[in-house]
């Protein structure tokens, strides 16, 4: 069974929710990256998802553009990235996702981005400029690869277009919490709740929610209603702040996803 697919069982299993932390791909370098991932292991995520640097992002905001360019700027290539993954995967079995532009896949080619990166131990993709209704042929490749592909749906993504999304995805449903970027934020939407209740009515695949959540209170409110939650600018920041200040981020961000972690264990 992919990992993806085995973690989510395992979670529902034990009616627990999971914790999907983001950081860039070399940022501030590779062997960070690595050393973060298995932090984050050890500290409670369910899966990671790694941040394909860009230069021109789609819908992330300013926090992650700037750790884009500072990637793109210290010359990381896929190649470096999948080596990460390898090396990562050679010390803990975290399902690993990354998060990647079409256009990075289609330069790269498309059935031989998805051949490496399950061969050096990913386990899933989310490819947010992926439309639905060109994603066929790449979907029906990764099934066979026991590769997930994750499509996003967002609050204003038509009713009858959030259906074929929902069905086609692989893995879980990565549902967007709000209309905009992502980024840290004080309040989440208070129909967010509504929304995700709706879109359990159309599928019985995992729920995951991102953009905008950055607290412990945010993430267990959230983890009421959904079946995991993403956190990506706040590690991302709290990254950057600590690699400015000649600090290891690694200890920092370790010890902020225990705290997101926590707060998504079961009640008694």
């Amino acid at each position: 069974m992919n990992r993806i697919d085995a973690k989510f069982e395992e979670l529902k299993s034990k009616c627990a929710k999971g914790f999907i932390p983001f950081v860039t791909a070399g940022d501030p370098d590779l062997e960070t990256t690595v050393r973060l991932v298995l932090e984050l292991d050890r500290r409670g995520a369910s899966l990671v998802e790694l941040g394909v640097p860009y230069s021109d992002p789609l819908a992330d905001g300013p926090t992650i553009q700037s750790s884009y360019t500072r990637a793109l700027a210290a010359g990381v290539k896929i190649g470096d990235i999948l080596t990460c993954i390898r090396e990562v995967r050679a010390r803990c079995q975290v399902p690993i996702l990354t998060m990647v532009s079409y256009s990075v896949v289609y330069r790269y080619g498309t059935e031989r981005y998805i051949s490496d990166a399950k061969s050096a131990g990913g386990d899933g993709s989310i490819i947010p400029d992926l439309p639905v209704d060109e994603a066929g042929g790449l979907l029906q490749f990764a099934r066979e690869q026991d590769y997930r592909l994750v499509l996003l749906v967002t609050p204003t993504t038509p009713a009858g277009r959030r259906g074929r999304i929902i069905q086609a995805s692989q893995g879980f449903v990565y549902c967007v919490s709000v209309t905009g970027i992502t980024g840290a934020r004080a309040k989440l939407p208070p129909e967010l709740s509504s929304y995700i209740k709706e879109l359990k009515t159309l599928t019985d695949k995992p729920l995951a929610v991102g953009f905008g959540i950055s607290t412990p209170q945010q993430a267990a409110a959230v983890g009421e209603f959904a079946d995991a939650v993403i956190v990506g600018s706040r590690i991302v920041k709290l990254i950057e702040n600590c690699t400015d200040e000649g600090r290891d981020p690694v200890p920092a961000v370790g010890d902020y996803a225990e705290e997101i972690a926590r707060a998504l264990k079961p009640r008694p």
